[in-house]
């Protein structure tokens, strides 16, 4: 399974347009928060279903956390401030491994991070639109396929 990974839009549709052409091709996409909105307007331009969260700056009222499962991986998905991600993943770890996930997706940062710790693998994306610490906007494709996760940073 295809999956289009992406956070912190933050309603800048001139860089959120340049994912469409990648996201299409995706199985499904999820959006890690800030702006929840933007997760409606990809889903209007791909029609491919999105799992999207609420970041801290977001007003909707929609799940904050989301825990799922894509060909047997369970996914967590949260933004990342409840959790103090910009001070490091201690606190995303200890969730993680409470609900047994495999794949933690988050956001908030906006900066790129695929690492994996005792076997669950965390991943930020960066930001299509504000990126920090890197000089690129950037988002990722994940391949789930027979038990094995691969990813791809797409830098635009």
């Amino acid at each position: 399974m295809k999956i289009g990974v992406v956070s912190d839009t933050h309603r800048m549709k001139k860089f959120i347009d340049k994912t469409i052409p990648y996201l299409k091709e995706c199985d499904l996409i999820i959006h890690a928060g800030d702006n929840f909105l933007d997760s409606k307007y990809i889903y209007t331009l791909t029609n491919v279903d999105v799992m999207a969260v609420r970041g801290n700056c977001d007003f909707e009222n929609v799940e904050e956390e989301l825990v799922f499962e894509v060909e047997d991986k369970t996914i967590f998905l949260c933004h990342g401030d409840k959790y103090c991600v910009k001070y490091g993943i201690d606190m995303l770890e200890s969730k993680a491994k409470s609900i047994n996930a495999d794949l933690v997706v988050f956001g908030h940062t906006h900066i790129p991070l695929c690492i994996q710790r005792d076997e669950i693998l965390y991943l930020n994306p960066g930001s299509v639109s504000l990126p920090r610490e890197v000089s690129y906007r950037s988002f990722v494709i994940l391949d789930i396929e027979n038990g094995k996760v691969q990813t791809q940073e797409i830098k635009i």
